[in-house]
């Protein structure tokens, strides 16, 4: 009964992906807290769960050619190293994954905030860097590269201990960072780099003995489908109705799994 449950939470969290485009991560984790899963195994399990549902996306922008990989490559620069010493700091300053428990949990909450702000303020932050020009700007454009890294460095830690930021954070990093980089290009480039990051930091969560494996196939086998699914689906469904409701809802979960 269990697994019948949990298939058809990754079929409605696939659904949801498919429809809207938000990040798996910032679904799935919440939904398995609630569930009464530990904090440390729904976000290993969430991990792995996210780098295998987005590897497919990955060559399907490849196919397409929407994937930049020297931008890809700046970041998994910067994200995969800070990931591995993340993964090591937990495993060697925590003696147990309950002494880490609010440190997941406080983080998810502020992650899940950011991703609520950046959904619902996306268009504001591209018009803003459509109109922006200076000083600032050139420095920023000069450096850009550099502060990918940087950027990069910060999204490994968040995603190895929250599970969330690879998708909707991570694309507002190269909106900002790239504001000439087509939309389609953003979603494939940061697409690229969340199926590495998610596989490194879930390996290392998997190393720590954080993951369900039997959780994780019962999400995999609703979800896969379900995904393409509300693909199909998203050009028939009013999405500036439906993501602005996501957003609302990752904000309360945010603002819950934070200061609660």
């Amino acid at each position: 009964m269990d697994f019948l449950l949990y298939v058809l939470s990754g079929a409605a969290v696939g659904l949801a992906v498919g429809l809207t485009g938000v990040g798996g991560g910032s679904l799935m984790t919440p939904l398995l807290l609630l569930f009464g899963f530990p904090p440390h195994i729904a976000i290993g399990t969430d991990l792995l769960y996210a780098s295998i549902t987005k590897a497919g996306g990955v060559i399907a922008h490849q196919k397409q050619k929407t994937v930049d990989w020297k931008i890809t490559g700046a970041l998994a620069l910067g994200s995969l190293p800070v990931s591995a010493v993340t993964v090591w700091l937990l495993a060697n300053y925590f003696p147990s994954p309950e002494s880490y428990a609010d440190l997941l949990t406080h983080s998810l909450g502020v992650m899940l905030m950011l991703t609520a702000g950046v959904l619902l303020l996306k268009s504001r932050i591209r018009k803003i860097h459509d109109t922006t020009d200076g000083p600032l700007r050139q420095f920023v454009n000069q450096h850009r590269y550099r502060f990918t890294i940087v950027m990069g460095m910060l999204l490994g830690f968040c995603v190895t201990i929250s599970s969330v930021g690879a998708g909707a954070f991570g694309a507002a990093i190269l909106l900002t960072l790239f504001p000439a980089l087509s939309a389609i290009r953003i979603i494939g480039t940061d697409l690229a780099h969340a199926v590495p990051l998610t596989l490194v930091a879930g390996l290392g969560h998997m190393i720590l003995g954080n993951v369900d494996y039997a959780l994780l196939g019962a999400l995999l086998v609703g979800s896969l489908p379900a995904i393409h699914v509300g693909t199909k689906l998203s050009s028939r469904l009013p999405n500036k109705v439906l993501q602005p409701l996501l957003s609302s809802m990752l904000l309360g979960l945010g603002i819950k799994y934070a200061f609660f």
